[in-house]
């Protein structure tokens, strides 16, 4: 596993959110932190003094099934199993609001968020570690909208809930209600327009598959294709084919080789903002700060005025 990495927080690039008063905000300067952790470290944290609160984000992107077929339950499969302690956090109905104009995931309520965070025992001064079904998509998104709005301690256990080694309960706990209270802006946050500026001034990473990115296949959004300028990286490239992650100096030299030097402004985004999460966790891991466009190709494609590039290259 890699050593320690730092992780280097961004200004907010959205107008609608304020920016958080610099005293009042330390995680909005440079901090150091793991932005993961592994499995015998959870192991370790968790008989600690001060263990951290779990929380199981287990989610699928729903795609077209056969008729018949039931989608999958997140909630289902945590009532099976899952790491002893941890609550259920749903998605689609706690890390986004509904789909519409801003896309299949936009930006949850904060109100709600909050209210959610709480109750799943989330406070301020206590670590949280998240976890999924192991492809870390879901996860990330849960990790980035809580560091988004101002908790300084979250990690996403490395390999999800397959690289777990201890036991597992069907209980549901019942935590000790949380203080957290979201404040958005310590991390960067992109809209259309930043991206589309980000993409001819800095690096925006396309983290989506290649296919999709070319244009040769869209089995979700209206037109397949990219923003100008963006730059195909796959998220799936930055793990190792047991769902972990490369060590930090692969992917500083990945993300090197696609144009985000040390000097660069890096932004990245998706389908809907829940993979391009998994790959701005991938630039954490490599010390690499990165905005996030939350809305992604769903928002972007869903407006005919806005341009498309297709091929392999970013045009």
């Amino acid at each position: 596993m890699p050593d320690p990495v730092r992780l280097v927080i961004g200004p907010v690039r959205r107008a609608e959110y304020p920016e958080r008063d610099d005293a009042a905000t330390p995680c909005a300067r440079m901090v150091a932190m793991n932005a993961i952790i592994t499995a015998s470290d959870l192991a370790s944290a968790l008989t600690g003094q001060q263990p951290p609160v779990l929380l199981d984000v287990r989610w699928q992107l729903s795609l077209a099934k056969t008729p018949g077929e039931p989608s999958f339950d997140g909630r289902k499969a945590y009532e099976s199993g899952h790491v002893p302690g941890a609550v259920y956090v749903d998605l689609d109905r706690e890390l986004a609001s509904a789909p519409g104009s801003h896309g299949r995931h936009p930006l949850p309520d904060l109100a709600e968020f909050g209210t959610a965070m709480r109750r799943a025992g989330v406070s301020s001064g206590r670590p949280v570690v998240v976890y999924d079904g192991g492809q870390g998509w879901a996860a990330a998104r849960a990790w980035w909208l809580l560091r988004w709005t101002g908790h300084s301690d979250v990690r996403v256990l490395d390999g999800g809930l397959p690289a777990w080694q201890g036991p597992l309960e069907t209980s549901v706990p019942t935590p000790t209600e949380g203080d957290f209270e979201p404040v958005p802006g310590a991390t960067g946050l992109l809209d259309a327009d930043g991206a589309a500026a980000l993409a001819r001034s800095g690096v925006l990473l396309d983290a989506r598959a290649g296919e999709r990115y070319r244009g040769e296949v869209e089995p979700i959004d209206p037109v397949g294709g990219h923003i100008p300028g963006a730059v195909s990286a796959p998220t799936n490239e930055n793990v190792a084919p047991d769902g972990r992650f490369l060590p930090a100096e692969e992917l500083a030299a990945r993300f090197k080789s696609l144009g985000a030097a040390e000097d660069a402004r890096v932004g990245v985004y998706c389908g809907s903002g829940v993979s391009a999460a998994h790959e701005a966790l991938a630039l954490a891991v490599a010390g690499i700060p990165a905005d996030l466009y939350v809305g992604s190709w769903s928002e972007w494609s869903s407006d005919p005025s806005r341009p498309v590039a297709v091929g392999p290259d970013p045009q």
